[in-house]
């Protein structure tokens, strides 16, 4: 399920319409997600919350004190925490298609 973030982390990036995936480098989940968005072909920034203490705070932030990887957070506001691929998937389809 998409969660609506009016403070979605869009300063911080060169493009505000980039979807950016907090991760970590041992996340089974944030590899798996990885692969969707491949499979999808849209592109996204990828950052990990290990190396960007800002970054850290921006998912404890939007997860209620937890650190949880991968959460994805999109141009529109919207954010996935932890995504099964049937909802990663709906959502990138309406991206791939944008950018057809």
């Amino acid at each position: 399920m998409i969660h609506s973030n009016p403070t979605a982390d869009t300063e911080s990036t060169t493009n505000p319409a980039t979807i950016t995936m907090y991760s970590t480098t041992w996340c089974g989940d944030c590899r798996r997600a990885k692969r969707i968005f491949a499979d999808f072909g849209v592109p996204y920034r990828e950052v990990n919350i290990e190396d960007d203490e800002d970054a850290a705070e921006m998912v404890q932030t939007l997860n209620n004190g937890m650190r949880s990887v991968p959460t994805i957070v999109f141009p529109d506001g919207g954010v996935l925490v932890e995504p099964s691929n049937a909802a990663l998937a709906a959502v990138l389809a309406r991206y791939a298609s944008s950018a057809n």
